[in-house]
């Protein structure tokens, strides 16, 4: 269910023309992430892994990736140590992208629908839809304002959240494993994916903390 979610999330990035950076707007982070991922895998003088990296880059200055972690762990957020919390922010971002870069890279020309943005405070929302020949598939986007930027911090799709998602496979592990279970398992899917690339350097097994 997971890959599901994330899968036409991240695929979203890539699925449109170019359009001018503002991140002062939810919609305008979200055309200019858009903007540059499209442009990178148009690029044919990167090679693969250049690509990747390129467009990873993308992904964490798109996302708060500490602002997720904290929904997504919830009440364990607060009973984590603030090595823990690093921890976890750093690997749970890791885990996203390694696991969604085939995803990306097999970006089709998929045509993209912009819906409404919605603002409230320092939180919005930015409604798209991805079009394919057979349906149009609602991608939610939800941000937050730091410090007069927007970031997303959680992605909805056909109704169903991204960090919901996480949250209930996360919390289990917590629960039966604590902090260092969830935090070595994770070591170890991304290990797993990242061997079905073929890509070098898996990660260092997390200190005890």
């Amino acid at each position: 269910m997971t890959r599901r979610i994330l899968a036409p999330a991240l695929l979203l990035l890539a699925a449109v023309a170019a359009y001018a950076a503002d991140f002062s707007t939810p919609m305008g982070r979200v055309k200019d992430s858009v903007e540059r991922v499209v442009s990178v895998l148009k690029d044919t003088s990167l090679n693969r892994d250049a690509r990747w990296n390129q467009i990873a880059a993308v992904i964490d200055e798109s996302f708060d990736f500490r602002s997720m972690s904290q929904s997504v762990l919830a009440t364990h957020w607060k009973e984590a140590t603030p090595e823990e919390r690093e921890s976890f922010t750093e690997y749970f971002s890791q885990y996203i992208e390694v696991v969604y870069r085939s995803k990306i890279e097999a970006y089709t020309d998929q045509q993209i629908r912009y819906g409404a943005e919605t603002i409230n405070g320092d939180r919005a929302e930015v409604e798209t839809f991805i079009v394919t020949s057979a349906a149009e598939i609602p991608v939610n986007f939800k941000l937050k304002n730091n410090e007069g930027k927007w970031f997303a911090y959680d992605v909805v799709i056909e109704g169903v959240s991204l960090v919901a998602n996480y949250r209930a496979t996360f919390q289990a592990i917590v629960k039966n494993e604590g902090m260092q279970g969830l935090l070595t398992d994770i070591q170890s899917r991304i290990d797993k994916h990242r061997q079905e690339l073929q890509q070098p350097g898996a990660l260092p097994a997390p200190e005890k903390i």
